[in-house]
């Protein structure tokens, strides 16, 4: 299947397989999330993100007509036998080489297919030009809104009975559950977005990594949540991304200029971490051990696994064999620093090593060795 994502995207974004948010790339196709202003090692090779991106798209899908060309009828639209010819066309068979492979008709068979094909793509995209037709009308019913105004619910006429059900069908195991999808018609992804910001507390400011840890129990995309809760609105961050708050009436009631002073002044107090990590193979309990200066570069170490990178070869070896569902990888322990002064190495190191004494890796029990432990990151 393809991810979520995929349907919420434009068209240009579908044919590269990948779309952005403004901290993430994210795999349209398998739902992969890499973080932009990290370098991405594979074989030797060091990739920005967005090339990083398309190196995923590549090696795990093929391509994205490969990919999506695999997906069943329900998914395409296609039969079997559309799906092979589609295939042929692609690689650009005559109809004379075709008939011939497939076994069928005559050339005069492949051409009336061919036909039928570019019907289908005229009826399709006839639908979609009636869709977007009816979701601008749908826009049209709207209230006005306002730079000032959250693009809250009362945009659409909506009932305290029908919001109750619109969240009810969209948060089946309730309120604090996951959702059941957020591929949803705009009103009903209003109400979501409202009922998803009251988890924020007016006054609050939170890091992106406590915004990311507050929306994950809903939807397996934060990112998307996040975006989307910042685009209609309801949160506001910092120039620099580092603080989020909830946009609302004590917001709008402070002096502009005492509110962009204490913002800029909060941007300034938040805190990065870094520290020392654990990857932890659940099959037989072995584990790895390694130090960060940004807890968010754990994407790149996950990235370094799954393109057969790691420096260390024998937890890349399992890794290859059990896969990457056999294995955990969490902050053992975390070292706040401030915004403008990174974690020394030396500090790294001595945490490092004190984990390493702690649970000794080594042997049947981890993929370090004694001698190698001290280096190895």
């Amino acid at each position: 299947m393809v991810n979520d994502l995929f349907w919420e995207s434009s068209f240009e974004d579908m044919k590269k397989g990948y779309g952005e948010t403004e901290d993430h790339y994210h795999c349209l196709l398998c739902g992969e999330s890499i973080e932009k202003g990290i370098i991405y090692p594979v074989e030797g090779v060091f990739y920005e993100a967005k090339r990083y991106m398309k190196l995923h798209v590549e090696q795990q899908h093929g391509s994205v007509f490969h990919h999506l060309i695999g997906l069943d009828k329900e998914v395409t639209g296609l039969s079997d036998h559309q799906k092979n010819l589609v295939k042929f066309f692609k690689e650009g068979k005559s109809d004379s080489d075709i008939q011939k492979e497939m076994g069928i008709g005559s050339s005069s068979t492949i051409r009336n297919h061919r036909f039928t094909l570019k019907k289908k793509e005229r009826q399709a995209k006839v639908f979609l030009t009636l869709m977007e037709l009816l979701n601008d009308g749908e826009e049209e019913k709207a209230a006005p809104v306002t730079n000032t105004t959250p693009r809250r619910s009362q945009r659409y006429s909506i009932s305290d009975e029908e919001r109750e059900k619109i969240l009810a069908k969209n948060f089946p195991q309730g309120l604090n559950g996951p959702l059941r999808t957020f591929h949803l018609q705009e009103k009903h992804r209003l109400v979501v977005l409202e009922e998803l910001s009251g988890h924020f507390a007016f006054g609050s400011t939170y890091t992106e990594k406590e915004v990311n840890d507050m929306l994950t129990p809903f939807y397996d995309d934060y990112a998307v949540l996040r975006r989307y809760l910042i685009e209609y609105g309801f949160l506001e961050r910092s120039a620099d991304g580092s603080s989020y708050w909830r946009k609302g009436e004590t917001e709008m009631s402070m002096d502009s200029k005492d509110y962009k002073k204490q913002m800029k002044q909060l941007a300034k107090e938040v805190k990065t971490e870094g520290g020392v990590y654990q990857i932890k193979n659940l099959h037989n309990d072995k584990i790895y051990i390694g130090s960060t200066p940004n807890i968010k570069t754990l994407n790149g170490v996950k990235f370094t696994l799954k393109t057969n990178t790691h420096q260390n070869k024998e937890l890349q070896n399992e890794w290859n064999t059990y896969g990457a569902d056999a294995f955990s990888i969490e902050m053992l322990e975390t070292i706040k620093r401030e915004e403008e002064k990174a974690l020394s190495k030396k500090d790294l190191l001595k945490l490092e090593a004190k984990w390493l004494e702690k649970l000794q890796p080594y042997g049947e029990k981890g993929y370090h060795s004694a001698k190698a432990d001290t280096k190895e990151k």
